[in-house]
């Protein structure tokens, strides 16, 4: 499961969307799409990867798909999210 979660982490289109999602909302899939410049295709095939990891959940409103953490992530898996939220937003700080 680790191993997983990593792997879908280690993307960056994924990690983008997963920090966008970090903020405990729902977004919807074009808004993604919008933040992330990707294509609809591409950014499907991403979030189903993370989906596949279980670290995110969907739901279907009318047309759209909206997206947001899974609320059911292990104690441990949290832990690794949040670290590699944390990390990621440090990197991009001194990058900047």
């Amino acid at each position: 499961m680790i191993v997983t979660v990593l792997s879908a982490l280690a993307e960056p289109t994924r990690l983008g969307a997963m920090q966008l999602l970090h903020d405990g909302g729902e977004h919807c899939a074009c808004e993604l799409m919008a933040r992330l410049d990707a294509t609809q295709s591409r950014m499907s095939r991403h979030m189903g990867v993370l989906k596949a990891a279980g670290l995110v959940v969907d739901r279907r409103d009318a047309q759209w798909v909206r997206y947001r953490v899974n609320p059911d992530l292990s104690p441990d898996i949290q832990q690794i999210l949040s670290a590699v939220m944390k990390a990621s937003a440090s990197t991009e700080r001194t990058a900047a």
